[in-house]
């Protein structure tokens, strides 16, 4: 019996081991057929790891920003706030490109979903050159009106600038790594952003600190590093997928302008982009609450809020997997394959972020004074951490939830929760609370909202309309 066991655990270990190079080196697997579990586990690893990685462009700049002194780190606090309407486009976009993509790779439509990727791409790069012309010539006013000060507007704007105006990168970059997602290909978008990365990484330090025979850039120089690593990155997707031989491929026959599928892409990625906006939106004007404390409490806000993103993007790489199974399955005709598929990765998710946010809770001092040693800016930091992480489980059911409506292509009903959520409810109420509690009112209002969205979230997925949603 006992020779029987260890037989039986060694098998499993052989799978979970087999699994798991598979979903890093790539796989081929039929997402429509097969075991759930599998499929899960096959999406959300590559899913996961791609997540850490965008992640860890943000924990880089401000690591290295952090020693340029508290009006570097609010710079690029309030820089990140507006950048969020270009990661609201660029999410929207995505969050169309997968539910098309996955659609088609479903119905086992490979060609017209090569076609919906293409005219996806090409929507990013018109959209983007509305945000990087008026974003370069404005950069100084949008931080004063953000409530930057004197030395912020003039001394720093180059970061906002070179960010702003390099948006484009960062929308294809999104664009291009939902058609790799999509369409089952997950553990490419991972590689992508890791060699981006690596990138990013090696030239944060040389353009900031100015090492070796580089000039010293400071801040700039982290927006620098972050655009040449995401730039390399959009080269090497399009090598891929124009030189590949992946479920998606730019091939001579799909380049070609198509309004139709543009405007469908336009018509679904409102409610992407929608949702997208309500939520960054409301990041944004928390920000401006905030800025009324002081620069220390901003940047304290900044890293912690860093912190946070680092601790979601893994599940919101779960969640992602959760969009694909849902939409690839709805396109082969098996919705209540779809449905299971949303229940396994919700558990999945919050257990993981149940855990993650003890953690956080147990340690908030660790990881806050990692990033910086200034007791101004270490308190504020550590309040809306320790308060933020409470959330946690509900972030994490919440996400699922969420890109379950949004991989069916039903984009509207989640802007619906956002606005009601976060607009009505989260707004209001950080700026009562900031006037009896201070800033931590600020982040008691997070958690209660993001907690209200979830149970939202949760009542409209058991009532499962977006079974019968068509794109």
């Amino acid at each position: 019996m006992k020779n029987r066991l260890a037989h039986n655990k060694t098998l499993d270990y052989k799978l979970i081991k087999k699994d798991l190079w598979e979903s890093i080196a790539g796989t081929q697997m039929d997402f429509t057929q097969g075991k759930i579990g599998r499929a899960v586990f096959l999406l959300s690893v590559p899913m996961v790891l791609e997540m850490l990685m965008e992640s860890v462009f943000s924990i880089v700049d401000i690591y290295f920003v952090s020693k340029l002194g508290s009006d570097a780190i609010a710079t690029v606090g309030i820089t990140e706030s507006l950048i969020t309407i270009v990661y609201a486009i660029g999410g929207g976009l995505a969050t169309a490109t997968t539910a098309l993509v996955a659609r088609r790779i479903g119905e086992k439509h490979q060609e017209e979903a090569s076609r919906t990727a293409f005219q996806a791409i090409v929507t990013g790069i018109l959209v983007s050159l509305l945000i990087a012309i008026p974003g370069v010539i404005w950069s100084p006013d949008l931080l004063r009106l953000m409530g930057g000060n004197e030395e912020m507007q003039n001394g720093l704007s180059g970061y906002t600038k070179i960010m702003l105006g390099s948006n484009g990168i960062i929308i294809v970059l999104f664009i291009i790594n939902s058609i790799f997602r999509s369409s089952g290909d997950a553990a490419m978008s991972f590689r992508v952003l890791l060699t981006a990365n690596l990138i990013n990484i090696a030239l944060c330090p040389v353009l900031i600190l100015g090492l070796g025979p580089f000039p010293e850039l400071g801040i700039r120089g982290a927006a620098l590093a972050t655009v040449i690593g995401r730039s390399s990155g959009v080269v090497l997707q399009l090598f891929i997928l124009i030189r590949g031989k992946r479920r998606i491929r730019l091939s001579r026959s799909v380049i070609r302008f198509e309004p139709r599928i543009i405007w469908k892409i336009i018509r679904i990625s409102l409610g992407g982009i929608g949702q997208s906006l309500v939520a960054t939106t409301s990041w944004i004007l928390l920000v401006r609450i905030i800025a009324t404390f002081g620069s220390a409490v901003v940047a304290g806000y900044t890293i912690a809020i860093r912190v946070v993103i680092f601790a979601l993007l893994p599940s919101s790489g779960i969640s992602n997997a959760a969009a694909t199974l849902v939409g690839q399955n709805l396109g082969a005709g098996q919705p209540g394959r779809a449905e299971r598929s949303v229940w396994i990765t919700s558990r999945i998710n919050l257990i993981f972020m149940s855990l993650l946010g003890f953690v956080m809770i147990l340690f908030t001092g660790f990881f806050i004074r990692s990033f910086i040693q200034d007791g101004a800016v270490i308190g504020p930091g550590v309040q809306a951490l320790r308060i933020m992480s409470i959330g946690f489980p509900f972030y994490g059911l919440g996400m699922v939830m969420i890109q379950c409506l949004n991989g069916a292509g039903d984009t509207a009903t989640p802007t619906k929760v956002f606005l009601l959520c976060f607009w009505m409810i989260e707004l209001p109420l950080a700026w009562i609370l900031s006037r009896f509690a201070g800033y931590t009112g600020v982040f008691i209002a997070i958690v209660l909202a993001e907690s209200t969205m979830t149970l939202i979230a949760f009542y409209l997925f058991r009532k499962g309309k977006w079974k019968l949603k068509k794109v």
